[in-house]
């Protein structure tokens, strides 16, 4: 049985929120990919320890609540930047699957540290922005602006890293790096020292993201360490190239997600799709891709030595 439209509005109201979050994750991957070729698939492992250990000075101890969100994202960017500093050269030039894999390595590594210091129980991270309410009048709705900081922030980081690549000397060796690396080193640029740069705003990114998420959707380690499978298909459906798509395919993401919650089918309207929901991005990286890929041939260029 479908909803009426009074039912999906709450729901369209989360899926922008986790669509404007996927795309600042979609972002942090497809930035971190063209510079250096990884595509970072502990993305969302390193946000939700980063959560967790914010949880964790927030509930136990003293600390101010700024201090523990900046912990989350300190740790994101540390984590990352000295994993890229570390293993990043000795991976540079092996196959992009060697570099995928070793980012499973350190996502698995994650995930078993939180299971041994957080064990497995409900934990809820409450921002204060979720307290301040906004009702938007004409659609009857109260939105919270932990809710309107996931969509805004999405939108404003997507548009400040394409400022960034286009109009900075950085940002013009990072795209160069894409293009290519052998050429771009004997250029004079310092490729370590900008794929350093490239891993640390990854990682504050991710940060960011895990702080996010886990008062939109709860703080739970493995959840939060697969939702990077939402933003690894928006990038995916960008490409790995263009952050414009990165972001409107975040969102799309996000509310195909969020409005398959409240459908129920048969038998007697019983049967909820919300626990196949997570299938949506699968769904539609697959889709997109091959729309995109449609009518391309493949063309073989035979040689002949001389």
């Amino acid at each position: 049985m479908f909803p009426g439209l009074a039912d999906y509005k709450p729901f369209l109201i989360t899926g922008l929120a986790l669509g404007g979050v996927y795309a600042l994750s979609g972002v942090g991957i497809v930035v971190l990919y063209r510079a250096t070729g990884v595509l970072n698939l502990a993305f969302g492992a390193i946000g939700a320890m980063g959560a967790l250990l914010s949880w964790t000075l927030i509930n136990h101890t003293s600390s101010p609540h700024w201090l523990a969100y900046l912990v989350c994202v300190a740790f994101g960017a540390l984590v990352t930047f000295a994993y890229g500093v570390i293993f990043g050269p000795p991976l540079a030039r092996r196959d992009p699957l060697v570099k995928a894999m070793g980012t499973v390595g350190l996502a698995l590594i994650l995930l078993g540290i939180m299971s041994y210091l957080w064990p497995p129980k409900a934990r809820t991270m409450f921002l204060p922005s979720t307290s301040w309410q906004y009702h938007i009048g004409f659609a009857g709705l109260d939105v919270n602006w932990t809710q309107i900081i996931g969509l805004l922030f999405g939108v404003l980081v997507t548009v400040g890293v394409a400022a960034f690549l286009r109009y900075t000397r950085l940002g013009t060796a990072m795209r160069a790096l894409a293009d290519d690396r052998e050429i771009t080193s004997t250029l004079g640029v310092p490729v370590r020292r900008v794929e350093a740069v490239a891993w640390l705003g990854s990682g504050v990114l991710a940060g960011f993201s895990g702080l996010l998420l886990s008062d939109l959707v709860g703080l739970d380690a493995v959840g939060l360490t697969f939702l990077v499978i939402s933003a690894l298909a928006a990038a995916l459906i960008a490409q790995l190239r263009s952050l414009t798509v990165t972001l409107i395919a975040g969102i799309i993401v996000g509310l195909c997600t969020a409005l398959l919650t409240p459908i129920l089918l048969w038998p007697n309207a019983t049967f909820s799709v919300s626990t196949y929901r997570y299938g949506a991005p699968f769904a539609l990286a697959i889709i997109a891709l091959l729309v995109m890929t449609r009518g391309r041939r493949v063309v073989s260029i035979s040689r002949t030595d001389r």
